[in-house]
């Protein structure tokens, strides 16, 4: 295996726009975590999501960015079976704090509701993915000034 061209976990804790992809086939776009090596997107029991991984728990999952002002394009492209698992709080505001920062006060009252205790009752649950290839490409350029 040969070392990445550049720092995935820095890329990765970086609140970008994933998408991840099931077996439909059906593609949408998440917010993530990365974090112990696995990729975790919070979902609810009753979405199309959480009921495709049931059905075939193989994912693929893209994070990429593309500016074409300084020629940077990098992408993290990931495969592997998600696992649904019980959804946590304090992981769920780590997540949230990375895309509405860290004053909880200021997010949206829809997207507060999962860290104030009551997402067990919601039916909320994580979609764990810890990939079985992981794949990150720099394809970067020089940007025509």
């Amino acid at each position: 295996m040969t070392s990445p061209p550049f720092d995935v976990d820095a890329f990765l804790s970086r609140p970008l726009t994933a998408r991840v992809a099931t077996n439909g086939p059906t593609v949408r776009p998440v917010w993530f975590l990365w974090e112990d090596g696995a990729f975790w997107i919070m979902t609810g029991q009753e979405t199309r999501l959480c009921h495709r991984v049931r059905s075939d728990p193989h994912v693929a999952l893209v994070v990429d960015e593309c500016d074409v002002t300084t020629g940077c394009v990098r992408q993290v492209i990931a495969h592997g079976d998600g696992e649904l698992v019980p959804f946590d709080v304090p992981r769920g505001r780590r997540k949230l704090a990375r895309y509405l920062g860290p004053d909880e006060s200021r997010w949206d009252p829809r997207l507060a509701e999962y860290v104030d205790g009551r997402p067990q009752g919601r039916g909320s649950v994580w979609v764990r993915l810890v990939p079985t290839m992981l794949r990150a490409r720099d394809l970067s350029y020089t940007a025509a000034l």
